[in-house]
């Protein structure tokens, strides 16, 4: 009991060898029966010290107190791990290992994977991406191309046939196109397109020579060009005032009247003006003028020719057009309007030429000049409307 209670008050410190012999002294008081645990305990100390001996030689020189609070620290953060977490980045850490039991280091620890990605493959990716972006792109404007398909739109013409020198490239081309038409060239003198009066005139002009003979229409338009105060008051505020009784007295009737009142009405409110019925093209202007009350597609060719002058009128609904074209062709039947586009093709850019030879051609032929018969709303086609229309411009 003497030897456990020193054993128990021992401290590290002391020097082992002193220790050992102190241990020895005291053995030879002991009976012969204390003999055998009194060995055991010796050698249990000799062990200890030889153990505290060793570890003492093998260590580093004692640290400084931020190591080791650092070590202490991470020897507690480590060994809490391993033993909550089983966390396997604890094997490859070496200050855990040099504080652990030897066998702690034969744990096996396999390194984390880490997927490189070289250059190549990185701009690899990167064009595909671009590509896929591309690709997308011409598919969706191949998808807005194929849902919304809008015709381009048609070229402005900038030179009418008043312009020096067009009248004879249209002859030029039609001799050219077309040689049976070049027969009816050369049997008739050039025609000449003269600019007499603004858009408003002539538009209100037209629509009092409609469905009358040349010469009761000749008389309306000078009595009505008195109440306008001659040709320079013909204009839209004009044309305003002038009540429907006024009208009736020159001889216009109510449904005249009206026409005119509309057409006016639009000029005041924007909807029409001389500069850009001038400006518009072709289709655009066929479509607008449409919305007059009274001028339908007859009148609307009539003035695109013989007051703008546009090079490239082809009237289809016209009776004397229709004729000539049967006539210089030798077809049985008079052509219909649908079947115009296609015979004169040919023509194309200076169809107005064209048309006006075919007048000519029917004037020729002595043709009866009376009107044909007109549809629902729409004005008469005269066979020969270049000698009805002569001042339509």
């Amino acid at each position: 009991m003497l030897v456990t209670g020193q054993r128990l008050q021992r401290r590290p410190q002391e020097d082992a060898s002193v220790w050992l012999s102190h241990m020895g002294e005291q053995t030879q008081t002991l009976s012969a029966g204390e003999t055998t645990t009194h060995a055991i305990i010796v050698a249990e100390a000799q062990a200890e010290a030889h153990a505290q001996s060793g570890a003492e030689q093998l260590s580093a020189p004692p640290p400084s107190q931020p190591q080791q609070a650092y070590y202490h620290q991470h020897h507690l953060q480590v060994e809490g791990d391993r033993k909550h977490h089983n966390n396997p980045l604890v094997d490859s850490d070496p200050t855990f290992h040099s504080n652990s039991s030897p066998s702690s280091s034969k744990i096996p620890f396999r390194p984390r994977k880490v997927r490189k990605v070289s250059n190549a493959s990185q701009e690899d990716a990167l064009n595909k991406r671009d590509s896929g972006n591309a690709v997308s792109n011409s598919n969706n404007l191949l998808l807005v191309k194929s849902r919304k398909s809008v015709p381009p739109p048609p070229a402005l013409v900038t030179r009418t046939l008043s312009c020096d020198g067009e009248v004879g490239l249209a002859i030029r081309h039609l001799r050219n196109s077309d040689p049976l038409l070049a027969r009816v060239i050369d049997s008739h003198p050039p025609p000449a397109f003269q600019n007499l009066h603004p858009p408003f005139h002539s538009l209100a002009r037209s629509i009092l020579y409609q469905q009358l003979a040349f010469k009761a229409a000749a008389s309306i338009y000078s009595r009505f060009l008195s109440l306008c105060g001659r040709e320079d008051g013909v204009v839209p505020e004009a044309v305003l005032g002038l009540t429907p009784q006024q009208l009736r007295q020159i001889g216009v009737s109510a449904r005249k009247a009206s026409y005119l009142h509309d057409l006016a009405s639009k000029y005041t409110s924007g909807i029409l003006s001389d500069a850009a019925i001038i400006s518009m093209d072709d289709r655009s202007l066929f479509s607008m003028l449409t919305m007059v009350k009274g001028i339908g597609a007859w009148s609307v060719h009539m003035f695109m020719i013989f007051s703008l002058h546009r090079p490239d009128v082809l009237p289809v609904g016209d009776l004397g057009v229709r004729k000539g074209v049967q006539l210089l062709y030798g077809l049985e039947e008079l052509p219909r309007p649908s079947q115009m586009e296609q015979l004169c093709e040919r023509w194309r850019p200076y169809r107005s030429v064209g048309s006006w030879y075919m007048w000519r051609l029917v004037e020729g032929k002595g043709s009866p000049t009376t009107p044909a018969v007109a549809g629902p709303q729409q004005q008469p086609q005269l066979l020969d409307p270049v000698n009805a229309l002569a001042n339509l411009g």
